[in-house]
């Protein structure tokens, strides 16, 4: 971008303190004021105190080494005869500690000790045709802000009190060679919580439930004296004594204290977020017995996608897990796909993102919210074709997983699929072909993605599967089964992407072809769950309805072996897959006439289950099955985070097969939709809305005396298959009815 400014700096050295930089400037009968801005942090803008937008962490996470966003407000109604542009930079993604469990490679240490840097260009024009430009320059002040300390893990303090004393700026060679145009959804402020109830712990403590676990920050409005303080501390769950707990945090310290000034005042947090649902109040004006509740809000931030998908079922069991998945992805789509937003990594994670990609595009509208996050892929992935396990990548590590890369080529066929923009697998497409030959190229036996990774590295697997070695978050399939079968599937992608594209991709059908004889000849037996999804799912199996008849008896054997006979209708049904195998699970047995079994699955309510968080009292969808056991003992507190999507995935299955919306691989962004419900007798009933760019979908079925009752509406032309007959429909609103209780 063309910025006539200079970037600016402080005059030293500004350690845990950010910095706010300010210009004064006439300005009379203004007719449009445009400002263009970005920084090395986080910002907060303002004129004349009033804020500049409300994009919550502008710029946002990029891949900060070749892409920076800037942001355009027009701000001509904030003017007035005499001016003042503040604008406070933060931490924020650029200079946090990023990702501390893992080694910082030294570009990152350089990054995060740099100076925080801005730079903005005011564009006025006036009434009688004058023109002036207002950039960041020498002429600028800077000083140390209230905000005392900010960091996106350690959290905020902040000082209403601290007087600015204000110096020169220094001028700063920035990198004016990556700045861009807004591409991303802007994050913002959604909804706002009162607190649902003050409990006091057996330990005394007094904590606020705000009911709903969440990612965002916590408003206080209150009247005090000068230097007192108000700190929070924030924790997903309670533990089995029902204390206040968050130890599963880790090392994010996830600050919040509040240093008041004198009368009735207000604050939030501005340059990091918390993931929370309880919040314990460990100092407040006047103590806690001086505390009203009504002085706490719960500021909800995500990226401002408007909602598009609907689940509504008999169940209300099954519809506050609709709402889990909802808020689960509200909680990690904050600017990029994280995998959890609370404690010490909130990374964008490509294995989590690919396994969720399509639940995430019927939930919301995210085309544009990918679009933005695959620029970032794409500017991380390797000259080699690597793609990494995190994007924007803060690691630099030399090596890959498979079912994680393969974002590079699942995540923007999805967004096709669903939203038709063919623009988007254009720009993809070279990078679905690096992908494909990194995998060609570091495997030892052709065919097979067999590589030797590094000492003491690791391939994820099918990670937290529950069929995992004692000590070991991997499940228990091969790392090169499901390399393999990922490397089939990838190429199968490319191979599509490229006849719509019109590329030769011949030498990629012939691949795809070596690619199933290998995987045949070295995998002829399946030993876990996840390797029979893998290999029927993706269709490397010789006989894919073989590798779901095993799969069906592996859950039945679960199981009986989880859960003793009671004599129901209905034969107990358990799950042992991890995050590479249960994405796809229900979605074979549906497909291969076990729908009734990926039912029992869904509807299961003991553990292993997705309905058995909701039995706990959870709000969101949880990283491990049993992050929180029957009796109130944590699974660990390592890797357990009680606000994670990934198990979320399956809302596609509810959508897509029970309640039958399918998208037309050669009429993509429904511009013809194929609906074909797969109904239960468990359940009364069950709708599925859905918002498309063609217009509204609604899919719902009822339990109607010894069968069903489906009313179906399509925008466009359908095909409706009832029991197996098959319809063609036009736009309108359609009636079925079949006889029998199950299909």
């Amino acid at each position: 971008m063309d910025l006539k400014a200079k970037w600016i700096i402080p005059g030293r050295e500004m350690g845990d303190t950010s910095p706010v930089y300010r210009v004064g400037f006439a300005a009379d009968t203004v007719k449009s004021a445009v400002l263009r801005i970005t920084a090395l942090g986080v910002y907060e803008a303002r004129i004349n105190g009033t804020r500049v937008g409300d994009f919550f962490m502008a710029p946002g996470f990029t891949s900060y080494r070749k892409r920076l966003q800037v942001q355009e407000y027009d701000v001509t109604r904030l003017l007035s005869d005499e001016n003042e542009l503040t604008v406070t930079v933060g931490k924020g993604w650029y200079h946090s500690r990023f990702l501390a469990l893992w080694e910082v490679p030294q570009w990152r240490a350089d990054m995060m000790a740099s100076p925080m840097a801005l730079i903005a260009q005011l564009d006025i024009e006036y009434a009688d045709g004058r023109r002036s430009v207002i950039g960041t320059d020498g002429s600028w002040e800077w000083s140390e802000s209230r905000v005392r300390f900010s960091d996106l893990y350690d959290g905020e303090i902040y000082d209403a009190g601290f007087e600015h004393s204000w110096q020169p700026v220094e001028i700063y060679d920035g990198p004016d060679e990556i700045l861009i145009p807004q591409q991303g959804e802007e994050v913002r402020p959604q909804e706002h919580l009162a607190v649902k109830s003050v409990i006091h712990t057996p330990k005394g403590e007094t904590v606020l439930d705000f009911g709903q676990n969440m990612a965002g920050v916590v408003a206080v409005s209150l009247c005090a004296h000068a230097g007192d303080t108000v700190e929070l501390s924030f924790g997903e769950t309670l533990d089995a004594e029902g204390n206040f707990y968050n130890a599963n945090y880790r090392s994010a310290k996830c600050i919040y204290k509040y240093i008041c000034r004198e009368g009735e005042q207000s604050w939030e947090p501005r340059h990091t977020f918390y993931g929370f649902r309880y919040v314990r109040v460990d100092a407040f004006p006047g103590g806690a017995d001086a505390l009203d509740p009504g002085c706490f809000t719960a500021v909800v931030m995500h990226s401002d996608m408007k909602r598009t998908g609907w689940l509504e079922s008999s169940d209300p069991l099954l519809n506050r897990f609709f709402e889990n998945v909802l808020w689960g992805q509200k909680s990690n789509f904050l600017d990029i796909p994280t995998d959890c937003p609370q404690r010490d990594e909130r990374a964008g994670w490509t294995g989590d993102a690919q396994v969720f990609v399509r639940t995430a595009c019927l939930n919301y509208d995210a085309e544009r919210f990918f679009t933005k996050w695959l620029a970032d892929l794409r500017s991380d992935q390797r000259a080699n074709g690597l793609v990494p396990s995190v994007v924007p990548d803060v690691r630099d590590r030399l090596y890959s997983s498979p079912a994680w890369g393969d974002a590079a080529a699942i995540v923007p066929w999805q967004v096709y699929l669903a939203y038709g923009n063919r623009q988007l697998l254009a720009d993809s497409f070279d990078s679905m072909r690096r992908w494909v030959d990194y995998i060609t190229s570091v495997t030892k036996v052709p065919g097979l993605w067999r590589d030797e990774l590094p000492e003491g590295k690791r391939h994820y697997g099918d990670w937290l599967g529950l069929d995992a070695p004692y000590g070991s978050y991997k499940g228990s399939s091969r790392d090169d089964f499901i390399g393999t079968a990922f490397y089939a599937h990838d190429t199968s992608l490319l191979v599509k992407t490229g006849q719509i594209l019109g590329r030769d991709v011949t030498d990629y059908e012939k691949l795809h072809g070596e690619i199933i004889d290998a995987f045949q000849k070295a995998f002829p037996v399946y030993n876990t769950q996840t390797e029979c999804v893998l290999a029927a799912h993706f269709k490397v199996a010789p006989d894919p309805d073989a590798a779901a008849a095993q799969l069906a008896r592996m859950v039945l054997d679960a199981g009986a072996a989880m859960t003793p006979d009671t004599g129901q209708a209905y034969p107990a049904a358990a799950l042992t897959t991890g995050f590479v195998g249960t994405p796809y699970l229900l979605h074979v047995l549906s497909d291969h006439g076990f729908g009734e079994l990926a039912w029992s699955l869904l509807l299961r309510r003991k553990y292993p289950s997705w309905l058995y968080s909701v039995t706990q009292g959870a709000t969101t969808v949880w990283e491990h099955w049993d992050g929180m056991k029957p009796d109130g003992q944590m699974w660990s507190t390592d890797m357990n985070s009680f606000n994670h999507y990934a198990y979320g995935s399956v809302a596609d299955w509810v959508y897509t097969k029970a309640a039958g919306i399918q998208t037309v691989e050669d009429h993509p962004g429904y511009e013809r939709v194929r609906i074909a419900p797969v109904p239960d007798a468990r359940l009364g009933s069950l709708s599925a809305r859905l918002l498309t760019r063609r217009g509204e979908i609604v899919s719902s079925w009822r339990r109607d005396g010894e069968g069903f009752a489906f009313e179906i509406t399509t925008p466009v032309q359908a095909e409706i298959v009832i029991d197996g007959e098959k319809y063609a429909a036009g736009p309108g609103t359609h009636r079925f009815s079949c006889g029998s209780k199950r299909i």
